[in-house]
């Protein structure tokens, strides 16, 4: 009997490195970075060969790691995994920054997020949750204050310079990320981005900070909006870790497996490793009944699609 179960538990470890190689993490928080990480840049491209993944795209709230990727490419292509990155639009890089924008698809960027941490949304969560702190990672010196930072002006409308941002990243054919912009600000932000030719658009973590429910998530579903989902937030021994089996499911469900892309958001000090992550999360994933073949456009092929890769 020991024998039948050690084998069978031998076959669903394959199973998972099977599945975790040809993976794509869109979300890796590597160093140098003025929050507490792990692994750097070049440990996070030796990690993702280690485990067999074919990209990265790196991810830092206060720059962009686009000329790093180009340097990670020319100088350690023998690892054979593909390394990307984009431009986060907040106070560090000039906040809604159509120079920083342009800048950043010059350089080779291959995906632009509206205001995270400085977006007017998440400092409003984090005045009002005294364990925002417990809940987000922090940067291990004090900043200055943020300035908060929205898409949206008095009335309600667009601001003209995001409009700008959307006219290049239409042009360049580049992802839209919603950053941590409320939901209520990714509607008009999408609508005007599909008017002006933008066709990659992508939602981090609908369900944190962003507050997106499920129907909104049927909703972005229904108009062709991928949407990912933090690992970190399912992970055992993340210190992220806000959600059960069944609320992955439900999230993928309203979703649909065809634009759920399941990321990392792992790189930071005393969390699980990204690739551990891709492990533990493949795993629930087959363990609620989702075939290898939905597995795969969860954590490879959707990403793929969305990036043009």
């Amino acid at each position: 009997m020991a024998s039948v179960l050690q084998d069978t538990a031998t076959h669903e470890t394959s199973r998972v490195d099977h599945l975790v190689r040809g993976s794509i993490d869109l979300h890796c928080h590597s160093g140098p970075s003025v929050m507490a990480r792990y692994c750097d840049h070049i440990e996070a491209m030796r990690e993702a060969s280690d485990a067999g993944l074919r990209a990265v795209l790196l991810k830092d709230h206060y720059y962009s790691a686009t000329p790093v990727t180009e340097l990670l490419n020319k100088h350690f292509s023998d690892l054979g995994v593909l390394m990307l990155s984009g431009v986060p639009l907040n106070n560090s890089v000039g906040g809604i920054n159509v120079h920083a924008v342009e800048h950043g698809i010059k350089l080779g960027a291959r995906l632009v997020w509206m205001p995270t941490f400085s977006s007017a949304n998440h400092i409003a969560h984090h005045k009002h949750d005294e364990h925002f702190n417990e809940k987000f990672p922090q940067t291990t010196q004090k900043m200055l204050a943020p300035i908060p930072l929205s898409v949206l002006d008095g009335d309600g409308k667009l601001k003209e310079e995001v409009k700008a941002i959307l006219d290049l990243i239409a042009d360049a054919d580049i992802v839209l990320s919603a950053g941590h912009l409320h939901i209520s600000e990714i509607w008009p932000l999408f609508e005007e981005a599909r008017k002006r030719g933008v066709k990659r658009l992508l939602v981090n973590h609908p369900t944190y900070v962003v507050d997106a429910s499920l129907d909104d998530m049927r909703q972005l579903a229904s108009e062709g909006v991928y949407m990912e989902h933090s690992m970190c937030m399912w992970v055992p021994g993340s210190k992220f870790r806000f959600y059960d089996p069944q609320f992955l499911n439900d999230v993928i469900e309203a979703g649909t497996v065809d634009l759920t892309i399941l990321g990392s958001d792992l790189g930071q000090k005393g969390n699980p490793t990204f690739t551990n992550g891709f492990r533990h999360v493949i795993e629930t994933a087959l363990e609620l009944g989702y075939s290898e073949a939905d597995v795969r456009k969860m954590t490879s092929t959707n990403a793929a699609t969305l990036m043009g890769i």
